[in-house]
């Protein structure tokens, strides 16, 4: 019996799920073999890394990051159905169970944008535009700031914690900012100086952490005027009626959570007249790190929203990972963004 209800309410929640896309929610691929009480159900998810523009289905959000720029929080779901992971290829077909994996289409180091925001946009000719930013030698080029800090993961060891909330933490070592720790660390290793900032801006008030947070960065550009990148890092939350995603990618030999970069617009009516160098930079960095990892990226968000990026013309929301996601997960797709970023990162140095 308790199969037999999984089954149907994963068949339900498939059918929703054609309908979940947008900020932090792109499921890529398609879902195969569903057994419901000895039936096949089959069901598209038709955003992937690579494919077509327009085939993206209505973006539905359903928490973070807020929007307008800084909405009241959404609550996460409390209950956990089930557990349905979004995979990145090679992953060998499963048996029909009746929780099957969700695998996403094949994947190629061409970039892809999901365009929530509705604009006018020539992808080949940006990407092939390069990011135009230079960084200069010996001094700090790198600014990771977490707007959302106590974002967690799922419980697991050897990463318990004391939750503050649902999937979030005050412990550093155990929410979003230990994944900055990781970024930090690796894009270090290709010779950038990055600047790590540690503090929590979204507890105890969700509201208003982006002017919080944003008071920061601004600190920040105005004592090192040589940053040229300001990646504001975060765990998406992928989820609908009790059922949590995580995304998953198999590469290098390693499993790991997937990443997506995250790009405002301001076409909610904000002030964001250079939106599109963010965007140059997202696909460039998207383009070095699936070349080399491949599965690793999720499409590039745009939104109408614009989450402090029009600070600079290297600034990014970057999305690590699900709430369905342990730290390791996440702790492995920082490193290997950070491998393959990084050193894209370093040849703009002069």
């Amino acid at each position: 019996m308790k199969k037999k209800l999984a089954g149907v309410v994963l068949a339900g929640v498939l059918l929703r799920a054609v309908m979940l896309a947008g900020a932090g929610e792109v499921l890529g691929g398609w879902v195969r073999e569903l057994g419901v009480d000895g039936q096949l159900v089959s069901a598209t998810l038709n955003i992937a890394l690579g494919s077509p523009e327009g085939t993206a289905p209505t973006p539905v959000p359903t928490q973070e990051p807020a929007a307008p720029e800084d909405a009241a929080a959404v609550p996460e779901p409390a209950a956990e159905l089930l557990l349905v992971e979004v995979t990145a290829p090679p992953v060998p077909t499963p048996a029909p169970t009746a929780t099957p994996e969700v695998k996403a289409a094949d994947l190629s180091a061409d970039v892809a944008v999901h365009n929530s925001a509705g604009v006018d946009l020539d992808i080949a000719a940006l990407a092939a535009a390069g990011c135009g930013l230079t960084l200069p030698a010996g001094q700090p080029q790198v600014l990771i700031v977490h707007t959302h800090s106590s974002e967690a993961y799922t419980q697991a060891e050897p990463d318990w914690y004391e939750a503050s909330d649902s999937y979030r933490t005050e412990d550093k070592t155990r929410n979003v900012i230990r994944v900055g720790d990781v970024l930090a660390e690796t894009l270090e290793r290709h010779g950038l100086t990055v600047l790590h900032d540690r503090e929590i801006y979204d507890y105890p008030s969700y509201t208003g952490s982006y002017e919080r947070s944003g008071a920061s960065v601004t600190r920040y550009l105005e004592e090192y005027p040589s940053i040229r990148v300001v990646i504001d890092l975060h765990r998406d939350a992928l989820g609908s009626d009790g059922v949590v995603y995580k995304t998953k990618a198999q590469t290098d030999g390693r499993t790991s959570a997937q990443a997506m970069m995250l790009i405002g617009t301001g076409q909610n009516g904000l002030w964001h007249p250079n939106w599109q160098e963010n965007l140059k930079l997202a696909l460039y960095l998207q383009n070095a790190v699936e070349a080399r990892y491949p599965g690793v990226m999720r499409p590039v968000e745009l939104v109408k929203e614009r989450y402090n990026q029009q600070m600079s013309t290297g600034m990014m929301i970057l999305e690590v990972g699900s709430n369905g996601n342990t730290l390791q997960e996440a702790l492995t797709a920082a490193e290997l963004f950070g491998e393959a970023a990084g050193a894209a990162l370093a040849a703009l140095v002069e």
